[in-house]
């Protein structure tokens, strides 16, 4: 690892050598630079196994509380300005600032010198930033990168302060087995024995549908399932889409029915008004078209959302995920479910894969029902000392436009429009 006393006395040693020598000392550095940065530094944060609602995350955000009270108390930190779009290679000025950006958060060693390029150890660093940020890792200066780094010191302590309080409400015991959905890391978590064991990325509720906080227990899985639209969204979404393109609920296998449970045609409805309203929409199981994929999981609440998987298995490697009406889409909800029936018998993986591959409607109990906790946090800290930020999307901390949204807010996405629940 680069010390800087390594590079003190390498300095010292550069005025002594003769320049045969010295070509190939340089040589040979530029090597282990090459080899010791590929051992360490495109390795992306650690995953820690301490879960976020957890005694050691709360004590570890009182901890970090603390340290950023420190570096507001020796003068923060300076915007990074010219930075947007830099990358591996790039000699900038901007290149300067950024470093000294990086190493007051501590993610970047002090040791890694000064210079103008934008080297390896600087790209590690803005990795590092970006994995503690939610946001793709690609050691690239991207506007919301820059945009997360010119949040004020002061703000980020706050931020920890407004969380610290939600991370102490669950401090209490949340069960042997329990789930935590945060929603704005859009981010599952299964727990069991006080670690984590599986992590999922979640798809959660658009700033207008936002998902709600709750505290419940996952009672039941439908493998298969309907689909049956929601009122608001027959409202907001289904009677404009139809009137744009008429052929919409015959292409993704979606009937109406009336009151008398009898089927209508598309046709039959005046989508100029609101007659849609008065009707059931139900759209045919299928993982691949169904809106809820493979399988839906039950929880019971007031605010009749859920959790599912969706054929739409892109949004799953977005940074931005807030893009359903209010329920949740997790990835990999395979290993998610298959947590969740562990206690229940008959659900091994290969049942669960076998009943997928079906495509028969299945409901299954739980035979020990999981708790489950939909929570809003966007600051925590872990053990390791690795602090964790979030955009406040649904602005519950508020700090107003402190913290800028709107630069990873994407435009709405034609092709789903109304299938988003």
């Amino acid at each position: 690892m680069l010390s800087r006393r390594n590079l003190l006395t390498g300095s010292l040693a550069l005025v002594f050598t003769p320049a045969a020598a010295l070509a190939q000392q340089f040589a040979q550095n530029q090597a282990e630079w090459s080899q010791n940065y590929e051992a360490v530094s495109r390795t992306r944060v650690a995953r820690t196994s301490t879960p976020i609602l957890s005694p050691d995350a709360l004590a570890a955000t009182e901890q970090m509380i603390e340290q950023y009270r420190s570096i507001s108390a020796r003068g923060g930190w300076q915007p990074v300005r010219g930075a947007d779009g830099l990358r591996v290679g790039v000699k900038s000025p901007a290149v300067m600032a950024l470093r000294q950006r990086l190493i007051i958060t501590g993610d970047l060693d002090p040791a890694a010198g000064e210079s103008p390029i934008y080297d390896s150890y600087v790209e590690a660093g803005v990795r590092r930033f970006q994995a503690r940020h939610g946001l793709s890792s690609t050691g690239t200066m991207t506007a919301a990168t820059v945009a997360a780094m010119n949040v004020p010191v002061d703000i980020r302590t706050r931020q920890l302060e407004i969380n610290l309080v939600r991370l102490r409400s669950f401090s209490g015991n949340l069960g042997n087995r329990y789930v935590v959905a945060n929603i704005p890391a859009a981010l599952v978590e299964t727990v069991e024995n006080g670690a984590v064991h599986t992590r999922h990325a979640a798809g959660v509720g658009k700033i207008d549908r936002q998902s709600p906080l709750l505290n419940s227990k996952v009672v039941e899985i439908n493998f298969n399932p309907f689909w049956t639209v929601p009122a608001s969204i027959i409202r907001k979404d289904l009677i404009p889409k139809m009137q744009k393109e008429p052929n919409y609920l015959t292409d993704n296998k979606i009937r109406i029915f009336n009151g008398a449970g009898q089927e209508l045609s598309p046709s039959q409805v005046n989508w100029f008004s609101d007659e849609a309203t008065r009707y059931r929409f139900r759209q045919d199981s299928g993982g691949e078209l169904n809106s809820m994929g493979f399988v839906r999981i039950n929880i019971p609440n007031a605010h009749g959302v859920y959790m599912h998987d969706t054929p739409s298995k892109g949004i799953f490697g977005d940074d931005f995920r807030f893009v359903s009406s209010g329920c949740i889409r997790v990835q990999n909800v395979r290993d998610y479910i298959e947590w969740l029936l562990k206690d229940t018998p008959g659900w091994s993986r290969e049942q669960i894969d076998a009943t997928f591959k079906s495509g028969s409607r299945t409901d299954t109990r739980l035979a020990v029902p999981v708790n489950i906790y939909w929570v809003y946090i966007t600051a925590w800290a872990t053990p390791d000392g690795l602090v964790q930020f979030r955009d406040d999307i649904y602005n519950k901390d508020g700090l107003g436009s402190a913290i800028p949204v709107a630069s990873r807010v994407p435009n709405e996405p034609d092709e789903e429009m109304f299938l988003q629940n």
